[in-house]
């Protein structure tokens, strides 16, 4: 626990937040959150069961139907304002708090912190402006349309971007004039309860933002099944989205599913190739890889495969591993079973004869000997139909593949089952707009990854989920359209 001395004037926080306070489950039990950089416990939280679950769905519904509904869109819009305002106020320590929570570098947690801000921000912007429309049935008729909140949403939140993945779903939703649950990863559940004094602060009515936190096998499947949840958001892996969809389909309830990737980013022979390595280390190192729409698979013209392989294998081998609080190039995996996980990928590449690039190996990094560190890897020329092009590995793991012309990139683009995203480098401008319109996939980069943000709609096709969110288009899952006609 000696990292929280580091932390100036940080207070973690150490109940689930329901009601407008912080509590303990009702059984009494505790979890311990693991620094990945380190293997060691530095703080613990509760374990709720389904009667906490209960409780906060509960409460949600009662708030609800009581304050939050008669709150004007205005004032709504002016307690989201606030609660940006209070995340930039408090960006470092809540920055510090996502990296001994996930592993990841400290500036990619101040970049998610300030995007959480924008997210809340964005959305206040919107709150008062969700106008509905009339309809001309002619001359007799008035028909008008109301645009409803969809009552009590729950977000499954991920390991990987645990605040601002909160924030992605929880402001659009409060901004529609939802109520929220919370269920945070067991591995980082600390920033989206941290979240619940923050939103307190601004004026969020007690209730309407609660957060129940422990494992998702007991108390995931109890908030996904609550017959008094309106809507669930889920983002992770596809079979627990499967799960997701199952459950709510049993009460006829609305989902939105943010799941897999294994994202194509293709290298045209008239790329800048400069330009493209950096953009594909950023797709596949960010966050260790452990990113749904990492570039995972770079899919380049034979022609400059050599040259860009010369050049992206010595930057890869390059970056720095450590600790996320040294702000190192690339931090950790969540968890020793994660890396291991991903290193039974690497070795049966290995084992099937793929050539390793760079990497392909665990790290140990001096001081961080407990640490969960893993090589940024490429594994090169690799066949369509291994497993590792058709399976997310959510790791440093980078699987070329080689094609012979724009066509076949595209047609090697949509060669998985997944669709989230694409991204493409060349300098002929129509030949990137052929390739937007045929890839399959919810989001498209060109010359350029992890372009755009809080405005862009984000999801995806096939696997990789439904539902868009990020942008106006995400509000659409958080109300329903009531229409209203008359005869005069």
């Amino acid at each position: 626990m000696d990292a929280l001395a580091q932390i100036p004037g940080m207070q973690l926080p150490r109940g689930m937040y329901i009601g407008g306070q912080y509590v303990e489950a009702a059984g009494g039990r505790r979890m311990e959150t693991i620094d990945p950089a380190t293997g060691r416990a530095f703080a613990d939280f509760p374990a709720a069961g389904t009667d906490d679950v209960d409780r906060a769905v509960v409460d949600s519904r009662e708030a609800l139907d009581g304050t939050w509904r008669r709150t004007s869109p205005v004032e709504r819009a002016r307690v989201l304002a606030r609660a940006a305002a209070l995340l930039r106020r408090d960006a470092e320590p809540l920055s510090i708090m996502e990296t001994l929570d996930s592993g990841k570098p400290l500036a990619e947690s101040r970049r998610d912190v300030e995007t959480s801000a924008a997210y809340f921000e964005y959305y206040a912007g919107i709150a008062d402006k969700l106008q509905g429309d009339t309809i001309p049935l002619g001359p007799d008729y008035i028909s008008l349309t109301l645009h409803e909140p969809v009552g009590v949403t729950a977000h499954i939140i991920p390991w990987n971007f645990p605040l601002m993945t909160t924030a992605r779903g929880v402001a659009p939703a409060l901004a529609a004039g939802n109520t929220a649950v919370v269920k945070p990863a067991a591995q980082t559940p600390l920033t989206a309860m941290a979240l619940g004094a923050l939103m307190q602060e601004a004026g969020l009515p007690d209730g309407v933002y609660n957060v129940v936190t422990g494992r998702g096998s007991e108390i995931g499947d109890a908030l996904t099944s609550h017959p008094g949840v309106d809507h669930v958001t889920f983002t992770g892996s596809v079979p627990t989205g499967i799960g997701v969809m199952k459950a709510a389909a049993e009460r006829v309830t609305s989902v939105t599913l943010e799941l897999g990737g294994k994202s194509p980013v293709v290298v045209l022979a008239d790329a800048d190739l400069d330009a493209a390595v950096e953009g594909t280390l950023k797709a596949i190192y960010s966050n260790a890889g452990q990113v749904c729409s990492a570039g995972s698979r770079l899919v380049i013209e034979r022609a400059v495969h050599a040259a860009m392989m010369e050049k992206l294998v010595a930057r890869a081998g390059s970056l720095s591993i450590g600790r996320g609080l040294d702000d190192p190039q690339l931090g950790p995996l969540i968890s020793g079973d994660h890396r291991a996980a991903v290193a039974r990928y690497v070795d049966g590449a290995k084992a099937r004869g793929i050539a390793v690039a760079t990497g392909g190996k665990q790290v140990s990094v001096k001081g961080c000997e407990g640490g969960y560190f893993y090589a940024p890897t490429i594994l090169d020329e690799v066949p369509g139909d291994d497993v590792v092009i058709q399976e997310e590995i959510f790791g440093p793991v980078l699987c070329v593949q080689l094609v012979d012309s724009p066509e076949e990139a595209v047609a090697v683009a949509n060669g998985t089952p997944f669709g989230l995203v694409a991204g493409i480098y060349t300098k002929d401008i129509a030949r990137a707009l052929r390739f937007a319109r045929d890839v399959d996939a919810g989001q498209v980069f060109i010359n350029q990854y992890f372009a755009g943000g809080v405005a862009t709609p984000f999801g995806g096709t096939k696997l990789s989920g439904f539902g868009r969110e990020k942008g106006l288009a995400a509000l659409a899952s958080y109300y329903q359209v009531k229409c209203v006609t008359a005869r005069i």
